[in-house]
């Protein structure tokens, strides 16, 4: 599977509400009320991520877990890391 060209991945970016694009990667923060919930969404991510053999960069600091998604081997942001990102949104709605 191919990276994406920008213009691709700034046309898939206006379909998904908080994400944005920087380094050759996806990033987006989810903020929680305490460090408990933030671990359980890890978790959550985790799950999401082995079924789909593909892992994103977590980065938790207290309440606030950030994502980082790139497809090392192809250089870039792919679909596969779009349909993560989709995948991590609707975890992060279930739990709200």
């Amino acid at each position: 599977m191919a990276a994406l060209s920008k213009t691709e991945i700034h046309e898939k970016l206006k379909k998904m509400l908080g994400w944005d694009y920087a380094g050759k990667a996806l990033h987006k923060k989810y903020t929680f009320k305490s460090f408990l919930p933030a671990i359980g969404f890890v978790n959550k991510i985790a799950e999401a991520a082995e079924k789909a053999g593909h892992h994103p960069d977590i980065t938790i600091n207290y309440s606030v877990v950030a994502i980082s998604l790139s497809t090392h081997s192809e250089g870039g942001v792919t679909d596969r890391d779009f349909d993560l990102a989709k995948a991590i949104d609707e975890i992060a709605a279930s739990m709200s």
